[in-house]
């Protein structure tokens, strides 16, 4: 890049982090306002739970949709187009007077939060190249660990001094700052095309697959896993999937290219978010549940804890790009990555089941943070460094599809699995304590809020003892089965780029 292009560069730089910064830190920093919203807008705290529902379900439905229209419409005016939904949506947040229109706010934000995701990696693909590719992409990681990790400070912040309203404006006046930066990004050479270009048949049955899987997911637990309604909803799922495969099959303009899922170094890159989803996104949400439940800490002092496993999301992808930069294997570095994350895991789970310390606990997290951190960013860059320039924008929504999909998949597994297993040995380790109904107990000690259910008859040091033991049990269940699902999408990812390395090998000779 010459020098005249260097200071529009960076202002494209600084729109695109800047909005990746905002959307992972609502992801984080909105969880922590439900129980002041709830007291404000007269909300019971379940129902409010689809405020970070609706957001992560229509972040990861559409991001494969925005990857086409930016194919279609140009990056620049869908990343525009979806920085200013989300900027409208944060207004509507704020001034949302019950839950219903919070959530469907919140579900618009998710709507503008894809399209930042999916055409913001795909800007950078179009403005920067070699090593500047890759320290933008560092960058980009960084920011989005930034995000991940200050968002739950920021918004406690503004809770303790303003109110929960002032999170969503900090949002929108953020995003309204990208949408002037953003006019500085160029135009690209866009396939051209109206709507009726775009597949809506198979993105509705796209949609429809991802929400009747999510519904069964995360309502596993309320309506029973044998229940008819569960039933139901993983057929109508895989009907919907099985729809949607012969629809994109069939389209002259599908949603997705199969061509895609035949490039063996891209699909195995893009499998190793699915790993962290597995490991590090869920234990981002459910661990703080641990450290004051289990452990009886302060929440002051889960938060600091949390940096062990946030903090190095901060500086590895900046490490990971320098090496990357310096001819180390993308391979390997993935290689490296997810097997951080899998031992880190194994560890945590060793700790819980043996001998709980700090120390112990965080040299797990660094494990896990540093696998997430060394992915985060250069798989990104590296997998759309790999396909056809004109589908840049296509394989930047499937990237982040199977990021968020995978995401919003773990924690809901996590959520319902735990809460399951909670209330098979509540009956059997609390039968002289069942006076209260035991869904109070499976609702205390699944939340962590062990201190609700005690009283003042018996040996109350006991019964916390045996709470603690049932949701020690119940993660560390949880945990072995979510580890073993990251463990199998981690043999794939091995060979699928042993698969690619030998095939460049093979046509190396024949050359």
């Amino acid at each position: 890049m010459s020098e005249t292009h260097q200071p529009k560069n960076f202002l494209i730089l600084f729109a695109v982090l800047l909005a990746v910064f905002i959307v992972p830190s609502s992801i984080s920093g909105t969880a922590i306002a439900l129980p002041y919203i709830s007291v404000d807008i007269q909300s019971d705290l379940s129902s409010l739970q689809w405020v970070v529902n609706a957001f992560n379900l229509t972040f990861a439905c559409f991001t494969l949709i925005w990857g086409k229209i930016s194919d279609v419409w140009g990056k620049k005016r869908s990343f525009f187009i979806g920085a200013c939904i989300y900027t409208i949506a944060s207004v509507g947040s704020a001034l949302s007077p019950s839950a219903l229109w919070l959530d469907v706010f919140r579900a618009l934000a998710g709507i503008g939060g894809a399209a930042i995701f999916a055409c913001g990696s795909a800007i950078f693909i179009q403005t920067f190249e070699g090593d500047a590719r890759t320290k933008a992409f560092a960058l980009f990681g960084t920011t989005a660990g930034l995000g991940i990790t200050l968002g739950p400070t920021i918004s406690g912040v503004l809770l303790d001094s303003v109110g929960w309203q002032a999170i969503f404006f900090m949002h929108a006046v953020a995003l309204f700052l990208v949408l002037i930066v953003s006019f500085n990004i160029p135009a690209d050479n866009a396939q051209g095309g109206s709507i009726s270009q775009i597949d809506l048949a198979g993105s509705f049955f796209f949609i429809a697959s991802m929400f009747m899987l999510m519904l069964a997911l995360s309502k596993g637990y309320d309506w029973g896993w044998q229940s008819q309604a569960i039933l139901l909803s993983f057929i109508s799922s895989a009907l919907c999937f099985l729809a949607f495969v012969i629809r994109i099959k069939a389209a002259k303009s599908p949603v997705l290219s199969l061509e895609l899922l035949k490039n063996n170094k891209f699909l195995g890159l893009i499998l190793v978010p699915v790993v962290a989803s597995f490991t590090f996104v869920t234990l981002l949400t459910y661990f703080p549940t641990f450290l004051m439940g289990s452990m009886q800490l302060s929440a002051s002092k889960a938060g600091l804890i949390m940096l062990f496993l946030t903090a190095p999301v901060l500086v590895f992808p900046l490490i990971a790009g320098k090496l990357s930069a310096k001819g180390v294997s993308t391979n390997l570095l993935m290689y490296l990555s997810v097997i951080s994350m899998l031992v880190g895991a194994g560890v945590l789970i060793f700790v819980v089941q043996s001998q709980i310390t700090i120390l112990a606990i965080a040299f797990a997290l660094i494990l896990i943070g540093i696998g997430m951190g060394m992915s985060a960013g250069l798989v990104d860059g590296q997998a759309l460094s790999c396909v056809n320039e004109n589908d840049v924008g296509m394989a930047a929504g499937l990237l982040n599809t199977f990021r968020l999909g995978s995401e919003a998949i773990g924690v809901a597994i996590y959520g319902s699995l735990l809460s399951s297993i909670v209330s098979n040995m509540v009956p059997i380790k609390l039968q002289d304590h069942l006076v209260v109904d035991s869904q109070d107990w499976v609702n205390a000690i699944s939340s962590g809020n062990f201190a609700s259910m005690l009283d003042n008859t018996g040996d109350q040091t006991a019964l916390m003892d045996t709470m603690i033991s049932i949701y020690n049990s119940a993660f560390i269940t949880t945990n072995i089965a979510l580890t073993g699902i990251a463990l199998l999408f981690s043999f794939l990812i091995l060979f699928y780029l042993r698969k690619e390395t030998k095939t460049t090998q093979n046509e190396a000779y024949n050359v």
